[in-house]
């Protein structure tokens, strides 16, 4: 936070500032509450409207502190400008601090009302503008001080659980608490570092695996965070992987095209024919010619010169002969002679006036040398020619994009493997998330590492943690990562491996343990790892895949759209909205009846239940249920991601 005292006397005497200080003693030592700050700026300004001005932006806007106070210039006299100094920066105003502040000194003295106080937030700081008098200012500060962390936790973009949780939390707790300043950012720190960019992400949220579950966390720590917010984290952590070349044959299907590739031959390399004919000279026009020679599709085509007066028997894309200026179907003539033996033909009646150039594709027609075939960010697909169109005009090979490689751990000590031939123990389930979540990975094209299962113990969680990490660029975990006491994950990523947790919780159904983190091995590491630890519940684990695992994973990769492609879909069902915002597994298909997609549900969407997967080829988007609006019924039309073959009405009634 900063302070700056607005005096003409304090800016030319600084010594005589005694407000400042006693401000800055107050924060920085709390009140009874236990609430202190850091004080990371001072300042003495006289009472000048453009020098308030320039430090309270400068405050805001450069060094981004998540709390500026002002003491002074805020009375009756006529060198008080601050409030209508700062009045102009404030992009909302806080009423509620200013009522506060001039409430409690009213208590202590009817003066308190010539006070002009003004309160508000500008970007991602709260600023406030406190009385001269060390009284009046230590009296409008202890009536807010208790509040500010919850006020400025909100302004940063959280939901204020932090801030309840470390007012409950006893000093050991604070005392395995890490603060870590910035350089580049300054802020307040109520304990916990507050960060306009960070939401408090350098504090250490997990348990302490040394703390008995008699002291852990109640409730979580991680602040459930909306969808959106929670996408533009791991889009800001994303990055293309390095490139490498690839021969043009089928094991380039999949990659994205790393840089823009322009031909190397002409396509066709010759003057080539359309059709099955007869090459002609167009200016010669109908009537019955000699056939001088045959030309077929072959590498030793005919190089002597037609002759106005003569035809050439082409094959369809056999090479036209020099003097050639057409080519006209065999449909458009008839046989008037052949050779004694009937082998060959010697006339042919031409019935049609052929223009220059028809039936020709002349050289470079289709691909000419230099010309672009292949774009930065196209994907090599194995149904839309591309690598056709790279063989064909000369090219051997091409950069892309690597591909991410990606492994996959289940943890519990309930999970056993689905191969192994064994009868499950009461209390024991089989490991679904590795085998289906392995199958959609390799399915979409990516290489794909299984890591087995963790037991729930911190010994062996780390280890399978540590040995995963330098093979894979992201790692998937499924479970442990909820509240139970064997819920580990987040502890061992944080406390154990020195990873950064950015979400713990994320505001959707189903999935809200979902969590994302980053971890650099070592300096020399060129990129961050990431990890998805999604939750355990099957269709959780599946659904945020979706959501998130496999748009980084193509955005890695290069692709340009990354997103998962979306459709509106009608409901053919009315559905019950949730108090959480909810992707719903759907079957959809095209009705061509009326010409839309049309969704139907899978049925119960408890997270554990696997089936409601089952045919399951888009998740609609649907929103967060409200008082005016507890459900979606038949007939609306709602956005829906695509993962599976879109189907139309002809292969719902066939059963497909």
């Amino acid at each position: 936070m900063a302070d700056t005292t607005v005096s003409d006397t304090a800016s030319a005497t600084p010594d005589k500032d005694i407000s400042g200080p006693i401000l800055k003693n107050l924060l920085e030592k709390g009140q009874d509450t236990k609430t202190t700050f850091r004080v990371d700026a001072t300042a003495c300004i006289p009472d000048e409207f453009d020098k308030i001005q320039e430090i309270v932006k400068n405050w805001c806007d450069e060094k981004k502190l998540a709390l500026v106070i002002t003491t002074g210039g805020t009375g009756f006299g006529v060198r008080d400008l601050t409030p209508e100094a700062i009045t102009p920066l404030l992009e909302k105003l806080s009423p509620g601090l200013t009522y506060a502040m001039i409430s409690s000194s009213l208590k202590k003295t009817p003066f308190a009302a010539l006070s002009r106080p003004v309160s508000g937030i500008r970007g991602k700081s709260i600023i406030l503008t406190l009385p001269g008098s060390p009284k009046g200012a230590k009296e409008n500060l202890e009536a807010v001080l208790s509040i500010l962390p919850h006020a400025i936790e909100l302004v940063s973009g959280g939901t204020g659980e932090k801030v309840h949780r470390n007012m409950r939390e006893k000093s050991s707790d604070h005392e395995s608490t890490k603060t870590v300043a910035h350089d580049s950012h300054q802020c307040l720190h109520h304990k916990n570092t507050y960060s306009s960019e960070n939401h408090g992400s350098e504090t250490l949220l997990s348990n302490s695996l040394s703390v008995p579950v008699t002291k852990r966390h109640r409730k979580s720590p991680y602040p459930a965070i909306a969808i959106n917010d929670a996408l533009k984290i791991v889009n800001d952590h994303l990055q293309n992987l390095e490139t490498i070349e690839v021969p043009v044959n089928e094991k380039l299907i999949g990659y994205v095209l790393a840089q823009d590739v322009t031909a190397k031959e002409n396509v066709p390399g010759y003057r080539a024919s359309i059709v099955d004919g007869y090459a002609v000279v167009a200016s010669d026009g109908p009537g019955v010619y000699p056939v001088t020679a045959i030309s077929l599709a072959t590498s030793s085509a005919s190089t002597t010169s037609l002759q106005s007066g003569q035809i050439t028997r082409i094959t369809t894309g056999g090479c036209v002969p020099p003097g050639a200026t057409a080519v006209v179907m065999v449909e458009d003539t008839t046989l008037v002679r052949t050779s004694a033996d009937g082998e060959n033909e010697e006339l042919v009646e031409i019935h049609v006036q052929s223009r220059e150039g028809s039936k020709i594709r002349e050289v470079g027609s289709d691909i000419a040398i230099g010309e672009t075939v292949g774009r930065r960010g196209e994907l090599v697909s194995a149904m839309e020619g591309e690598i056709g169109i790279l063989a064909s005009s000369g090219i051997k090979s091409v950069h892309v994009f690597r591909h991410p490689v990606i492994g996959v751990l289940s943890t519990g000590n309930e999970v056993a493997d689905h191969n192994e031939a064994i009868e499950l123990k009461y209390g024991e389930i089989r490991d679904t998330n590795r085998p289906t979540l392995l199958s959609i990975i390799q399915s979409v094209g990516f290489e794909a590492k299984d890591f087995g299962i963790s037991r729930d113990s911190p010994q062996e969680l780390e280890s399978k943690l540590r040995s995963a990490l330098p093979e894979v660029d992201v790692l998937i975990t499924t479970g442990g990562v909820s509240m139970g006491e064997m819920d580990l994950l987040k502890t061992i990523l944080e406390r154990s491996l020195g990873a950064k947790i950015h979400f713990g919780r994320v505001w959707l159904k189903p999935g809200l343990p979902t969590t994302f983190a980053t971890i650099k091995l070592n300096e020399e590491q060129a990129r961050e790892k990431l990890i998805f630890a999604l939750p355990g519940n099957p269709v959780s684990a599946i659904v945020t895949f979706y959501v998130f695992v496999l748009p980084a994973l193509r955005k890695m990769s290069g692709y340009t759209n990354w997103e998962l492609p979306t459709v509106k879909v009608q409901l053919s069902n009315t559905i019950k909205l949730d108090p959480r915002p909810e992707f719903h597994r759907v079957i959809i298909h095209f009705d061509h009846e009326t010409g839309n997609f049309k969704a139907n549900s899978t049925g119960i969407q408890q997270s554990s239940r696997l089936l409601s997967l089952r045919g399951c080829n888009a998740l609609l988007k649907l929103p967060a249920r409200e008082d005016l609006l507890s459900e979606l019924s038949k007939g609306t039309f709602v956005e829906a991601i695509v993962i599976g073959q879109l189907l139309d009405s002809s292969m719902i009634k066939n059963g497909v």
